[in-house]
């Protein structure tokens, strides 16, 4: 094989990757504002803990974290790719924000363990495990935020907090599992083209 096939071969497979990375930062935007609209004490109701577990099981712990990484970063730029349509910096100050920079950490560990334990069964705790932290990352975020910076609602505790996550929960687990069997089958098909 020549210099100038090696090189190619690089350029496109480099290609490919920032391309899985950039489609996953565009899922993430979809999946933010699919049904946004829906909002229980504060917390859109979306599919992004879905696009970021299927980012770290299919492009790995590193790429998936990357991609929600720019997915973040596209946000704070402006453009409104948040839940609602929303953007900018302001975002920052938003209760929800720790929910938005747990994806990295979601999309990281549940390709970590996905990369370490490649079953039907490490796919599906990974999926389960990226959910878990997503929801712990972002309630305690967003528990601070309104004890600390936000105007918080009249009453507002820990446990009201842990009771409003409790209505995106049953949508989150069946999506978390169905990642976990989705990433499974398509990490075969995904392997060929990274």
């Amino acid at each position: 094989m020549t210099t100038t096939t090696t090189t190619r071969s690089a350029n496109h497979s480099r290609t490919l990757k920032l391309v899985h990375i950039a489609l996953f930062a565009a899922l993430m935007a979809i999946g933010a504002n699919i049904a946004s609209y829906l909002v229980v004490g504060g917390v859109p109701i979306t599919l992004q803990t879905f696009f970021a577990i299927l980012a770290g099981l299919l492009l790995g712990s590193r790429k998936g974290a990357i991609a929600m990484i720019v997915y973040a970063f596209i946000g704070l730029a402006g453009v409104p790719v948040f839940a609602k349509f929303s953007g900018g910096m302001d975002t920052l100050l938003s209760p929800t924000f720790g929910f938005i920079v747990s994806y990295v950490f979601t999309a990281y560990l549940a390709g970590l363990i996905a990369e370490k334990w490649s079953t039907k069964k490490g796919f599906v705790i990974a999926a389960l495990v990226g959910m878990t932290v997503n929801y712990l990352f972002g309630t305690n975020w967003m528990y601070a935020a309104y004890k600390l910076w936000f105007a918080a609602p009249e009453g507002f505790t820990y446990k009201m907090a842990w009771a409003w996550m409790a209505v995106p929960l049953p949508k989150d687990l069946i999506l978390a599992v169905l990642a976990g069997l989705f990433g499974y089958r398509l990490k075969p098909i995904i392997q060929k083209y990274l």
